[in-house]
């Protein structure tokens, strides 16, 4: 039960920072529709989506410790950040940046926590007796995660806005209209696919690929980054 608590703790805080990230960089381009919704909160409670930051990580911690024995990957989402497009100056370029920074916001809370892990328990082991050090590896991990699967080149997710800021701006019209079906696809990639594919002895996993491959490379590259930083201010060892 512990175990699953401290999951969706740094669920929720991974989830709803980055939601935050998004209504901040709005604000920074001129858009201040989040303040005044009262979205531009780092309170995670402004931010929870019943479905997607509450129960479904809930499951999914659940299942995965009942069968694995341990959280090796997580899902969900917080309710969007709402911005208004029209008040930007370059509404494409700039959709882009807000789009980008919550990703972003992602990478460097694990960039972070790995600062502290790092220089508070140089040499941990994870074990039963310390759940901080749990807490602080699952939030870690799953920053990681949700920043590069958001930006999987598919809209609504963030790496699909990213991609109609960089595109000549008819093949952006083009891919911008992905959105209204990007939910759906992103469920067939993600579940549908992976489960009908091994029905049929196969293994059809293209986001799941991604992030296997992805995953170990930032996780070390974090690692390193950290061990770095806190060497540099004399705060750790090698």
């Amino acid at each position: 039960m512990i175990d699953i608590i401290l999951a969706l703790i740094a669920a929720v805080l991974a989830i709803t920072l980055h939601e935050a990230a998004h209504g901040y960089a709005a604000l920074a381009m001129g858009d201040d529709t989040a303040k005044r919704a009262g979205r531009l909160s780092l309170n995670p409670l402004r931010h929870v989506d019943r479905m997607g930051t509450v129960i479904l990580p809930l499951v999914l911690a659940v299942t995965q410790l009942l069968t694995l024995g341990r959280i090796a990957f997580m899902f969900g989402w917080a309710k969007p950040v709402p911005v208004s497009a029209w008040r930007f100056h370059n509404p494409r370029r700039a959709m882009m940046v807000v789009a980008a920074a919550g990703p972003a916001m992602n990478f460097l809370l694990a960039f972070l926590a790995t600062i502290a892990l790092v220089a508070l328990y140089p040499d941990a082991q994870v074990d039963d007796e310390q759940r901080l050090i749990s807490f602080a590896m699952a939030f870690i991990q799953f920053n990681i995660v949700l920043g590069v699967f958001n930006l999987l080149p598919i809209p609504p997710l963030d790496g699909g806005r990213v991609v109609v800021g960089l595109l000549p701006e008819a093949l952006a019209v083009q891919w911008a209209k992905i959105e209204r079906y990007g939910i759906v696809v992103v469920i067939l990639l993600v579940f549908i696919l992976p489960e009908a594919s091994r029905d049929f002895g196969w293994k059809i996993d293209p986001v799941g690929m991604v992030l296997n491959q992805a995953l170990p490379w930032l996780m070390q590259l974090d690692l390193e980054a950290a061990l770095w930083t806190v060497n540099l201010f004399g705060g750790g060892n090698e």
